[in-house]
C-alpha cells in the first residue's frame, strides 16, 4: 500500500485542474491533450502521487 503524500491544498489544486483540463476537451476548446486531466484529478483524488515519491516530497501536514 502506498503512503498518502498529497496534502489538502495540493488536492483541492489538481482536482481543479484536471476538471479544468478534461472539461476543456470535452467542450472541444482543446483536443486530446485534454486528457491529460485525468494524471491530476485521479492523484487528488487518491491522494498518491508517484512523482513525488522517488524525491520523498509530502505535501500533507505533519502531526
Amino acid at each position: 500500500m502506498l503512503k498518502v503524500n498529497v496534502g489538502s491544498t495540493d488536492r483541492v489544486i489538481r482536482i481543479l485542474v484536471g476538471l479544468l483540463l478534461l472539461a476543456a476537451h470535452f467542450t472541444g476548446y482543446i483536443g486530446a491533450w485534454g486528457w491529460l486531466g485525468v494524471v491530476p484529478l485521479f492523484t487528488g483524488i487518491f491522494r498518491i502521487c508517484p512523482a513525488y515519491l522517488p524525491f520523498g516530497i509530502n505535501t500533507c501536514k505533519t502531526k
